[in-house]
This record gives C-alpha cells, structure tokens and sequence, in this order.
C-alpha cells in the first residue's frame, strides 16, 4: 500500500462528546464482555459436558479449537468490512450469528452438533474487539483511545472471570442449557444497546474513499479487486517484520494461555484430587 493510498484510509476525525463516548464505550463493553464469558464458559463447564457426551481428552481439546477456528476464518474479511461498513453494522450481523451458536449449542445432542456451534460462536463474537477498537480510531482522541483500549481489555478479563466461580454457582440453580440461554439473552441486550447507543458509520468513511476503499471492499465483486485484495495479503506475507513479530506473539500467547486454557488436561487434572491407592492404604508405598 502506498503513502497516498494510506493518507486515503486515514479516518477523518469525528470527536464524540465525552457523555456520548461513554455511552458508546459500556455499550460495545457490554457485547465484549458476552464474548469473553462465552469463549471461556466451556472450560468450566467440560466436567458435566464430558459427562453427559461421553468425551475424550481430544473432543474437548477440538471443542476448544472449533471456537478459535470460527474467530480466526472471519478476521480477513471482517477488516474489510469494518472499513466498509462500520463497527455498528457489522458487529450487529455477527453477533446475531453468536446468539444463534448458543441457542444451537443449548439444544445439542451429539459432539457434532456442538462443534458446529462453537464454530459458529466463535464467527459471531470475532468482531467484538476490532469493531470497538475501529470506532475508537475515529471517534476519540489519541489519548482516549489508548485509556478506552486498555479499558476493552480489562472487560474482557472480567468476561473471563465471570465464567469461573459464578457460573458454578448459578449451574445448581439452571444447569448448563439455559445457561447458554441466558447467555444468547445478554448477547441481545448487549445488541441493543449497540443498535441504539453507537453512531453511525458516516458516508465519508475511510473504506468509500475514492478508489482505495472499493478496492478493498469485501465481497469483491471482479476478479481484478479479487486479485488486489489477495496481493496486499501476500505482501504482508512476505514482509520479515511480519514474522518476527508474528512468531514471537504467537509463543508469548501460547506461554501465557495455553496451560490454563488446556482442556484435555482437564482428566489428569480430575485424577489428580483423588488420592493414590498407596495414601489410603495401609500397605507402604512400593
């Protein structure tokens, strides 16, 4: 891409007043908050899910990977379409794709039916970060958006906590089916509040420029902007920054959260709160 094409995506700035931004900020909070409850729910609930499915060690670990291979197939073309259609529009079609995973993964009987919607969840939540984030890069300031940045994060945090101790509490009360209810329930709300609280995505969004923006558009409707699409992809590809920077991420993350996200411990886990034979014996350990 060049400097000018560059200059052209660049997004005029439309300041929002400081009650309106807040307003925006807890309504897009909402709906990544949901996101990261349901990304993280499963894990807490795989002893009743291993259960009731009969699963083995590998169902749960492709059960966690269904929903990562859902948010990862839709992060290409959702950039496209963020800058095309806005953070508002396209954060309210995909999430109506997440409240329908929980409603699917609530009526599941078989391990089939529950990959597919955690698949399907996890296309309908990938906009929760990068819609917000993209917004914030026209409506705010340099310094808001850092603070509303660090902020998004933390509700996510708190989404993940949220799936620990508390729903263990609340299972007793509803089990694990209306749980996922409840959950395509907030996932509404949260779509509300977005529908009637986040601004518009103007016509002189950065994606209509003249040129730069229809060229980058998804779907793409010729093969020539088909073919532009796939060639600034390819060169982000090629790129030894991309990379080095890539690869070093990618071990950061699996350092930080793979041990704690490893579902198909969750046997040598359960094994290990029950004592060896040789503890409760009276016969010394050999």
């Amino acid at each position: 891409m060049t400097l000018a094409h560059a200059q052209a995506l660049t997004p005029p700035n439309e300041g929002l007043e400081t009650r309106t931004a807040v307003w925006v900020f807890l309504a897009f909070a909402a709906a990544y908050f949901c996101s990261a409850l349901v990304r993280a729910i499963t894990a807490t609930l795989s002893p009743v899910l291993t259960q009731e499915f009969s699963l083995q060690a590998r169902d749960l670990g492709l059960l966690a990977g269904g929903y990562f291979l859902g948010f990862a197939a839709m992060q290409l073309p959702l950039g496209s379409l963020l800058d095309r259609h806005g953070p508002k529009r396209v954060i309210l079609y995909f999430l109506t794709l997440s409240v329908l995973g929980c409603l699917a993964f609530s009526l599941a009987t078989t391990f089939a039916w529950l990959l597919a919607s955690r698949v399907l969840i996890g296309m309908g939540v990938s906009a929760c970060l990068m819609a917000p984030l993209t917004g914030f890069r026209r409506w705010l300031s340099s310094g808001a958006q850092l603070r509303a940045n660090s902020w998004m994060l933390m509700t996510g945090s708190l989404g993940m906590l949220a799936s620990t101790l508390p729903v263990q509490w609340l299972m007793p009360l509803t089990g694990w089916r209306p749980m996922f209810w409840i959950l395509a329930a907030l996932i509404g709300l949260s779509m509300l509040l977005i529908w009637w609280l986040v601004p518009a995505w103007g016509k002189s969004a950065p994606a209509l420029a003249e040129g730069v923006g229809r060229r980058l558009c998804w779907p793409l409707p010729s093969l020539q902007h088909r073919v532009t699409l796939r060639s600034g992809v390819a060169g982000i590809f090629r790129k030894c920054h991309f990379w080095r920077f890539s690869i070093t991420a990618a071990l950061w993350r699996f350092r930080l959260y793979g041990p704690g996200r490893g579902w198909c411990a969750w046997p040598a886990i359960r094994h290990l709160n029950q004592p060896p034979d040789c503890f409760i014996s009276t016969q010394p350990c050999s």
